[in-house]
């Protein structure tokens, strides 16, 4: 029998064993994965983001979250407020990639928004990631809001490009 495959809004429980998972697997990058680790299941308790996961029989294992929060986003404004949400950690267990498994969890995340009042959805994207680039553009992000840069906790700085679309 295949294992069930089901998408949900993850618990603090689930956060922590994903969480935990990321770190093991950072590498060179553990001190800035054990803060976001900190800062989400905060931000979790406090409301301004809702974790969502796909998990495959007993696993983890792909994730997105919703910002619903702008204290949680970098360059904020007009990314996230009462009717905006900023989504980021897309991420799916390498042996899980390219099955379908993101997918399912993006569209079940896209709806539940669009149940909860939003009306649109923001995400922003290294400007080298054309793979990326090239599948929110499939999901519909295409209008294009801006730029700017984000600091990782250790002080690394990125450029990203900001897409939004309407729920």
């Amino acid at each position: 029998m295949a294992e069930q495959f089901i998408c949900k809004i993850a618990s603090i429980e689930e956060m922590n064993t994903k969480w935990d998972y990321e770190i093991a697997h950072s590498g060179k990058d553990r001190d800035n994965w054990l803060i976001w680790k900190k800062q989400h299941i905060e931000a979790f308790k406090l409301g301004q983001i809702i974790p969502y996961y796909g998990i495959l029989g007993d696993r983890i294992i792909t994730e997105a979250t919703a910002n619903i929060s702008p204290e949680n986003v970098q360059n904020s404004d007009g990314l996230v407020d009462s009717k905006t949400v900023y989504l980021s950690a897309f991420r799916t267990i390498e042996e899980y990639q390219g099955r379908g498994y993101f997918s399912k969890l993006f569209l079940f995340m896209l709806d539940d928004l669009k149940a909860k009042g939003y009306t649109k959805a923001t995400l922003g994207v290294e400007p080298f990631e054309e793979q990326n680039k090239a599948i929110y553009s499939h999901y519909g992000f295409s209008e294009y809001i801006k730029s700017g840069k984000e600091i990782y906790p250790d002080g690394t700085v990125i450029d990203v490009e900001y897409y939004g679309k309407e729920l």
